[in-house]
Parts: structure tokens; C-alpha cells; sequence
């Protein structure tokens, strides 16, 4: 595959794809017999935008996909943009022009797909205006993040940075309230307040946050665990630390 092409595979990933920039797409397999009611809506978009379909044997889609769960259908497709410091300044702009508040997540060294891809998940139903990652050591967009984001990858910004640190420190000038998760701390994440302007940051199973980013954190705070396990994966807990900012800003409201 040429480095200018992705590959995109997975019925809702393929969907929100076709829903949000079908110009990008290449070539388009569907699995030869597999025309039921999940994926009609793929097909009838297909034909909306001029776009051939190949109907072809699994182990063509096997190939294709590099032997992942695609779920019947996988698309060539030209990549799409990538977001940069510049274009987060731009967020918060457009954000609070709006009205609404800054709120964004923070991933510092999740390098594992399915867990970028759960996240990218977590991040869109809780509202969430972009993700930040530093640009080293740390997961990408590809088909099996896209696919486990079930269609969130097209509609929250990933957004990569140079330098994490500076970057949180920038988005605090801007009066973002950044907060990181730490085991060792006293601060049980249901005693503060999460209504204001914020950023959640989480960092990699085991590691957790690199010591500078721990350090450039306005407050840590920890979910309390009452059973044996000392830690969650690192995408159950962002979705918990995620949906407590938002009942508290609903409860502000």
C-alpha cells in the first residue's frame, strides 16, 4: 500500500467514512453475499457517490485487512487530515465562540490501538472537542483503531503535538484546567469540582503519565478501587473520569 493511502475496515468505520468524506475513497470490498439490512447502507451510499463496489471472497477482504475482525467489508482510501498545535488553537477558538466550554483529553504514551480506539469512543459520546497526543510513542489512526472507534475517528480530532508539556502549558495560559490521573494520590476524582473549562489527561497502563506531564498537571486524582486490582484499563477509566466532568457540567447547568 502506498504510504499516501489508508486502509479502513469494519461496517460502522466504513460507514461514518463514506458519511463524512466519501471523496476519499479508492476501492471498496464487500464480502461477496453479504447484502443484509447492516450492510445495505454502505451500498446504497456507495451507489449515491459513483463508487464501485468488488464483491469478493473473504479471503481477499482477510488479506486486505491484514487478518483483522473487518466485519465483511474494507476500503482503500486516501488519508485524511492530521491535526497540529495550530489547528488545537483553532478549537478553542471555535469552542468559545459557541459558548461552550474548552474540554479535552489528554492520552500521554497509550500506545496500544484498541485502546486509542475505545478512547477516541469514550471521548465523542462525553462531548469531548478534540484528543491530544504527542507525536512519539503513541498510537495512530489506523483500521483497527478506526474500527474499535466505531465511526468517533471521523468526528473527534486527534490531535498530535511536539511537545506535550508545552502544550498543557499553553492550554493553561488559555485558563484550561488541566487535570491527570495518579494512583498514588489522596485526591479521589468524586471530590472535586469538573465544571469549568478542562482537560482530563491519562496516561499508559502500567507507566501511567511521564514525570513532566505529571509535573505540569494543576491537580491529580484517582478513582477510588475498592477490590484487589490496583489499576483499569486505561480506556474503562477514561470513560469514568470522562462522564463524572460530564455530570457535573450538566449539574452546573
Amino acid at each position: 500500500m502506498a504510504k499516501n493511502e489508508e486502509v479502513v475496515f469494519g461496517i460502522h468505520a466504513v460507514l461514518a467514512l463514506l458519511n463524512a468524506a466519501p471523496e476519499r475513497f479508492i476501492e471498496l470490498w464487500l464480502l461477496k453475499g453479504r447484502e443484509d439490512d447492516r450492510m445495505l447502507p454502505i451500498i446504497n451510499l456507495s451507489k449515491k457517490y459513483g463508487l464501485a463496489v468488488q464483491f469478493s471472497q473473504r479471503k481477499v477482504l482477510d488479506d486486505k485487512s491484514e487478518n483483522e475482525q473487518h466485519q465483511g467489508v474494507v476500503a482503500r482510501v486516501r488519508p485524511g487530515k492530521t491535526f497540529t498545535e495550530a489547528d488545537l488553537d483553532d478549537i478553542i477558538r471555535e469552542t468559545e465562540a459557541k459558548g461552550d466550554q474548552p474540554f479535552f483529553l489528554i492520552l500521554d504514551g497509550v500506545t496500544d490501538p484498541h485502546n486509542l480506539g475505545a478512547c477516541l469512543r469514550n471521548a465523542d459520546a462525553a462531548g469531548v472537542q478534540a484528543i491530544i497526543v504527542p507525536k512519539d510513542n503513541a498510537a495512530r489512526l489506523t483500521g483497527t483503531v478506526r474500527k474499535v472507534a466505531v465511526g468517533a475517528a471521523e468526528t473527534v480530532p486527534l490531535v498530535q503535538v511536539t511537545n506535550l508539556s508545552r502544550t498543557m502549558k499553553a492550554l493553561q495560559q488559555q485558563g484550561i484546567w488541566i487535570i491527570g490521573t495518579a494512583g498514588e494520590t489522596d485526591t479521589c476524582l468524586y471530590d472535586l469540582k469538573l465544571s469549568g473549562p478542562m482537560a482530563l489527561v491519562m496516561g499508559a497502563e502500567g507507566k501511567g503519565m511521564r514525570r513532566l506531564t505529571r509535573e505540569n498537571c494543576d491537580q491529580l486524582v484517582k478513582l477510588p478501587m475498592a477490590g484487589t486490582v490496583s489499576s483499569l484499563n486505561v480506556s474503562v477509566a477514561t470513560g469514568i473520569c470522562l462522564f463524572e466532568i460530564v455530570r457535573q457540567r450538566l449539574t452546573a447547568t
